[in-house]
């Protein structure tokens, strides 16, 4: 494993859509790695593989002492709504009112192709949309009512 650098706001790949996996080999389980011990010494609730330069539909959440790895997510319902603040390692420094759903349900790949179904609700549901938005070049600043300083 290794720590990978956070692409910061201003690069490129932060605004670009990235593609789906359509290999569940090594080099996937390498990338779910690096993101995992990346994320860990960012203290970040979530990381997703454009902040480390790979435009793959992959992120990873630690919220609770709890890590899920998503491939090839797909948000399949939302209800409910929740308004709160929001930071992210590639824009240091900011942080943000945002509104989300409340609740969601996905569908997604582990790092091996199994699929699974995951519902969540409140800061795990916050924490999986920012990333989800993360794969289709959408920053957490786009949706923001309001940006200040950390």
């Amino acid at each position: 494993m290794a720590i990978r650098n956070i692409v910061q706001i201003g690069d490129d790949v932060l605004r670009k859509t990235s593609l789906p996996v359509t290999e569940f080999d090594d080099k996937l389980a390498e990338l779910l790695d690096d993101m995992t011990e990346t994320l860990y010494k960012a203290e970040g609730a979530g990381l997703a593989a454009p902040q480390v330069g790979v435009l793959k539909r992959v992120f990873v959440v630690y919220v609770d002492d709890e890590l899920f790895e998503f491939v090839n997510p797909k948000i399949v319902k939302e209800s409910g709504v929740q308004v709160g603040d929001e930071g992210c390692l590639s824009i240091k420094g900011k942080f943000g009112t945002v509104k989300r759903f409340n609740s969601i349900e996905v569908i997604a790949y582990d790092r091996n192709g199994n699929k699974f179904r995951i519902k969540a609700k409140g800061f795990l549901a916050r924490a999986i949309q920012h990333e989800y938005d993360h794969l289709d070049g959408i920053l957490y600043i786009d949706k923001a009512t309001d940006i200040r300083n950390d």
